[in-house]
Order: C-alpha cells, then structure tokens, then sequence
C-alpha cells in the first residue's frame, strides 16, 4: 500500500491527538449545553473551556468568541452581520463596502449578495500588486473618493500564496482617510497558528480544521461595540448571536487544537522545509516561478507552478506516487479553472492554470519532501522525453 505523503494543511490539516481526545470525551459525556441537568452543565462548561482557549489564540476576551460551522459561515456572518447590525441600530449605517481582490470565496459571494440586496450599498475591489500585496496607495483613493461608513474585508495571509497582507499599513490608511467611519474585518483563518495575531481588528474569522481541530467548526472574534446581527435566529445560543444546538464535540476538538497552535512552536521546521522544497523544485525546474516570493510569507506554505506543466497533470500524477498538494484553494476544488487570485496578481493565464501549492503542517516530515520532489523530477523527465 502506497503511504500517503500529505503537503495540503492549508485546505485541511489532520486532526491531531489532542483534539481527538478532546472530541471523544465531549461524545462520551453527552448532553446540551442549554438544558440545567448535570449533563448539560457539563456540555456548558466544555464550550466555556474551549471558548476561553480560542480567545487566548485570538488575543481577546471569551466573551468576543462566537462559534460557528467553519470559517465560510464566520466570513459571511462579519459581513451580513455588520451591515444588518448597523441598520437594525439605526446607528451609521454601513454604505460602503471594500474587499481585495485575493478574497477567500466565501467573502467574495457574500460581498456579491450584499451589493445586490443592500439597497446604496457600494461594493469596491481593492486591487492587489504582482507580490499579492493589497495595493494600499489605490486602497487609499478609493476610500478617499466616496463618503459614508464603510467595512472593509481583507485577509491575514493567503489561502493561496501565503502572502502576508500589511494590516499594520491597513490600518494605517483607514485611521488617516476612513476616521471613526471604518469598519475592519480579518479573515485570519490561515495566519491562525503560524503567524502571530498581533493585529486588531472589529471581525476575526477563525476555522478549527486548518489548525489541527474538527472540521465543522469555526469562530468570529468580534469587539464590543461592533454592530453585528444574526444570520440564524431561533435559540439564545452564543449570546443570542448565532442560533442553533452546540457541536460541543467539534468545539471542544477546537479547543484543544487552539490551546496547542497558539505556542507557534512549528513554525520554523515548518520555514525549513519550506525552503528546502522550494530550493529542490528550482534545481528540479529552473524555470519553475514562485509566486509571492518576494513578499513576507507563511512559513508553511509555497505557490508555484512549472511552466507548461498543468496544474490538473501534476495533481493526478502525484495522487497516483501517494503524494497530496492542490491548487489554489479546497473550496474551489473540482474547478479546473485559474485561480483568482493569481489573476489578481497579473499572472497570465496560461501560467496561472499550472499554479500548485504545496502546505505543511504538524505533520510533515523532511521525507513528505523527499517524496514531493522525486514525483515532480519523474514528471519532469516525462515532460523532456515528450518535448525530444
């Protein structure tokens, strides 16, 4: 039996031990945590627990977590939620919408919908440079040239690339164009566990799976006094922010994956092999381009692509030597089609439908990249006899 080398953490990574027991303690014990007895007391005090481990990885108060299905349903809850929020409050409606050009789907369909459904609602698409960069000075004339108060959506770091947005420069533009009248999301859910979160930020999007927790599992961090609305109505669950019966054995695996990933104690083996893969791959194909590579990006992940070379050939041929990396984002698997975001970046078409992205994670070994290399050096070999 083939063993399977797996290079794609950024769509999923494994779940690890300790969210494992997490979870299967939590199914064990039973109960919801919205009834009294002693087992729902004991359903409450695993989602309070997991609460207050996931607030120290974000760096807020337990009280700022709302649990969510995933990072899709957080990214839209920001979003719907913030404009239904301000409206209901009849307090600085929101007029103004901004999201890069290098969004997560999730932000991009839920910014679509708002534009057609939210009536004077202005959607704007910051654009990104050819490093996948959010390009601050035209960010700063489009919320120069309208009026009104605006949210803004903007990654963490890349799903796709790994690029690392400048929100300290972000941040910078919104206090000197946008005043009190700027509303500011994160979508942190890739930077979670391998950059620091030294930001802040009204919204922050969470999901558990990209960390080594559940899938089905995710958390929107919000301040205060940020407006919010629900999305799903019904129960008093989350403060009466987000309906619906616990998954208290995802939210405790949440927990438990957040308590380990926010020591960033990986982080570097992680840049190791990196580095190394990527110094192999340009042996193995000096013309091979790697995109982003200029900028500061996660230590965990690499975007490239081999010209001439189809992102959809390489998958396949590697699935079949026991190897896993992707293309582009999971979300978006199944459609063979260029990515967005390197779109975004002014990347040909052509080049753009060879992209890959390989991502490690807490359990990648120096012999995933063994077997990596030796499986693009096969098709390498295979794609110069064709070209003799």
């Amino acid at each position: 039996m083939t063993t399977m080398h797996y290079l794609d953490h950024n769509a999923t990574s494994p779940l690890k031990a300790s969210a494992r027991a997490a979870m299967l303690t939590a199914l064990e014990a039973g109960g919801n945590a919205s009834s009294v007895h002693k087992p729902g007391r004991g359903a409450r005090a695993s989602i309070d627990d997991a609460r207050e481990r996931v607030a120290r990885l974000a760096g807020c108060g337990a009280s700022s977590v709302i649990f969510t299905s995933g990072g899709s349903e957080a990214n839209c809850l920001a979003l719907k939620g913030a404009i239904a929020g301000a409206l209901a409050a009849k307090d600085r409606i929101v007029t103004r919408l901004f999201i890069s050009a290098i969004e997560h789907e999730s932000v991009r369909a839920a910014a679509a919908a708002l534009a057609e459904t939210v009536p004077g609602l202005k959607l704007s698409t910051i654009p990104a440079t050819s490093d996948g960069l959010l390009d601050l000075g035209a960010f700063r004339l489009q919320l120069m040239q309208g009026k009104g108060r605006a949210l803004v959506s903007v990654m963490a770091a890349n799903n796709e690339t790994g690029v690392i947005q400048d929100l300290a420069g972000i941040s910078r533009v919104l206090e000197t164009e946008g005043g009190d009248d700027v509303l500011l999301h994160v979508d942190a859910v890739q930077a979670a566990g391998r950059i620091p979160m030294s930001f802040t930020a009204d919204y922050v999007t969470l999901s558990a799976h990209k960390i080594g927790g559940p899938q089905g599992a995710g958390a929107l961090i919000v301040k205060d006094e940020a407006p919010l609305a629900p999305l799903i109505h019904g129960g008093g669950q989350e403060s009466g922010r987000r309906a619906g019966t616990e998954n208290v054995a995802a939210i405790a695996g949440f927990g438990a994956a957040a308590e380990d990933a926010a020591d960033l104690t990986d982080v570097t083996r992680w840049m190791a092999l990196r580095d190394r893969f990527e110094t192999e791959l340009l042996r193995a194909a000096p013309d091979a381009v790697i995109f982003g590579q200029r900028a500061s990006r996660l230590p965990n992940t690499s975007n490239f692509a081999v010209p001439g070379l189809s992102a959809e050939t390489a998958l396949i041929a590697l699935d079949l030597d026991g190897v896993a990396i992707s293309s582009g984002s999971a979300c978006s698997s199944g459609k063979v089609k260029p990515s967005h975001v390197l779109a975004a970046m002014g990347v040909d078409d052509a080049l753009a439908r060879c992209g890959l992205r390989v991502s490690f994670g807490w359990s990648s070994r120096e012999e995933d990249v063994d077997a990596l290399i030796a499986g693009l050096r096969r098709l390498m070999a295979r794609r110069a006899a064709l070209a003799a």
